[in-house]
Formats: structure tokens, C-alpha cells, sequence
């Protein structure tokens, strides 16, 4: 896989509702993957190569206005949400369902 190009990287942001970026084959994206997958969300799930991980960690920290992300990472609704971490503290307290219910990666 070639490195996405800036423009690529913000369209996948903006186009996906729920977004996943981590190295490929990371665990930590597949525990993220069947989280959302079990409350209902479709995320997509962009697998990175290492020569890949640096420009893409640029062009999110561009897109959040962060000043560190750390792989693997979630976007939801073109915002960075966060990490495996808060995406899981955020579903025991049952705050994560109201904020995909918001973003529209959920209906119900």
C-alpha cells in the first residue's frame, strides 16, 4: 500500500463517519473493530504500513489540532475521538452510544 496523500488522509476523515487508523495487523484496531461492530457501527478500519505510520500521524494531528495522536486512533464525525482507552471508558459509563447516536453512525 502506498502512503496516502494529505488530501486522501482528510477525505477519509470527512467521508467516514467512524474511522479507525493503526498499524496493520495491531490487535488494539481489532478490539476498537468489534466494539463498535457489537453496539451496531460500520467503522471503517485504515491498516497502515510502518514506512506509512509518520505522514499519516502528521496529517491527523493536522486534521485534530492536537498536539499528539498515538495509534491506533478514532475519528468519529470527522473529530478525533480518541484512542482504545477513552473508547472503552466511554462505553462503560454508556457515554459512547449517545455520541455515535450524534455523529449519525447510529440510528437506534
Amino acid at each position: 500500500m502506498q502512503t496516502p496523500t494529505p488530501t486522501k488522509v482528510h477525505e477519509l476523515v470527512a467521508e467516514n463517519t467512524v474511522i479507525v487508523f493503526g498499524q496493520r495487523g495491531c490487535c488494539m484496531c481489532y478490539v476498537m473493530k468489534l466494539l463498535l461492530l457489537g453496539l451496531g457501527v460500520n467503522p471503517a478500519i485504515f491498516g497502515l504500513d510502518d514506512g506509512d505510520v509518520e505522514d499519516v500521524s502528521n496529517e491527523l494531528l493536522k486534521i485534530s489540532g492536537e498536539s499528539s495522536v498515538e495509534l491506533p486512533v478514532v475519528f468519529v464525525g470527522g473529530k478525533l475521538f480518541g484512542g482504545l482507552e477513552r473508547l472503552m471508558a466511554m462505553h462503560i459509563t454508556g457515554e459512547l452510544v449517545p455520541i455515535l447516536k450524534e455523529a449519525k453512525a447510529l440510528w437506534l
